[in-house]
């Protein structure tokens, strides 16, 4: 039976979560409520003049094709880059769980990308994939196979989903490995006994006990390629070629800050925020239940 905490102080306990108050008053709840406001406004680029219009920005939105466009774009971008991170980082965890010489040194390279900003990560991949100098580039065209992100959209859109999820494996892989290394050795020696092979006890028995972590990872994946993936997307396409891989999170940047249109970009931030809420409230009411809580 847990203790609970009493202060002697009545005004202690205010004191101590004042700061966290103060940081999700200033940078969370300030900001949403003046995107909201915007959103239903109409303002001059220079923001001197603004005119209430109610609804009219989100009608022009939802009634734009090249808005139905990026969100296309986003949603295969989220599902590549998402299942392409969360089965790699599955898969590398298996192997560095196991007793390997040099394993901490292989651990520590695995992490590595975790530590690199998303600019920094497309940048290193538009050097690996350019067209006219990348190696890979190169190799593919050495195969006959023409690659050429830089007019192709759908080379582009690969591109980006590569470099995002290898963004995000580190981060999925630290964690399906701490979720291996806290499954009892006993279980997996148990089935060995019985006649399990390796795969067999790896889709048995770890990924089973691993779904509350998978859960968990496929919430902050989601939420990571719908918001953080910006610096990749302005790092190595720039929303291009054409409209291919303008997802949601940069069109925002894109209409707000260089096409002027604030209340336009302030409307689709409320309309990416809604979104992003309902897959979220849509995991844990549906995805939740085949979630296995030992």
């Amino acid at each position: 039976m847990y203790k609970r905490v009493r202060f002697t102080n009545g005004v202690l306990p205010y004191f101590l979560v004042l700061p966290q108050v103060v940081i999700l008053l200033f940078l969370f709840f300030w900001p949403a409520g003046q995107a909201m406001y915007q959103s239903l406004t109409l303002s001059d680029p220079f923001g001197m003049r603004t005119m209430f219009v109610g609804l009219d920005n989100f009608r022009a939105i939802l009634t734009d094709p090249e808005y139905w466009g990026s969100l296309r774009a986003t949603l295969v971008f989220t599902l590549s880059t998402v299942s392409l991170s969360l089965v790699s980082g599955f898969i590398m965890a298996v192997f560095a769980d196991r007793a390997i010489r040099g394993t901490f040194v292989f651990r520590t390279l695995l992490i590595w990308p975790y530590a690199v900003a998303p600019a920094v990560a497309g940048i290193l991949w538009v050097l690996l994939f350019h067209p006219l100098f990348g190696a890979v580039a190169l190799f593919l065209k050495s195969l006959g196979i023409p690659w050429n992100p830089i007019l192709n959209g759908s080379h582009a859109m690969i591109l980006v989903v590569i470099a995002a999820a290898w963004k995000l494996f580190s981060f999925n892989f630290i964690f399906f490995l701490s979720g291996l290394q806290a499954i009892p050795k006993s279980l997996m020696e148990a089935a060995a006994i019985d006649g399990a092979g390796p795969a067999m006890r790896v889709w048995k028995i770890a990924f089973p006990l691993l779904s509350p972590t998978t859960f968990y990872l496929l919430i902050m994946n989601i939420v990571f390629t719908f918001f953080d993936t910006f610096g990749i997307i302005h790092a190595v396409t720039q929303g291009g070629p054409g409209s291919a891989t303008n997802i949601l999170v940069y069109k925002v940047f894109h209409d707000g800050f260089v096409s002027q249109d604030l209340g336009s970009s302030s409307a689709q931030s409320v309309l990416l925020m809604i979104l992003v809420t309902a897959l979220t409230v849509f995991q844990f009411r549906y995805i939740e239940r085949k979630v296995t809580y030992a």
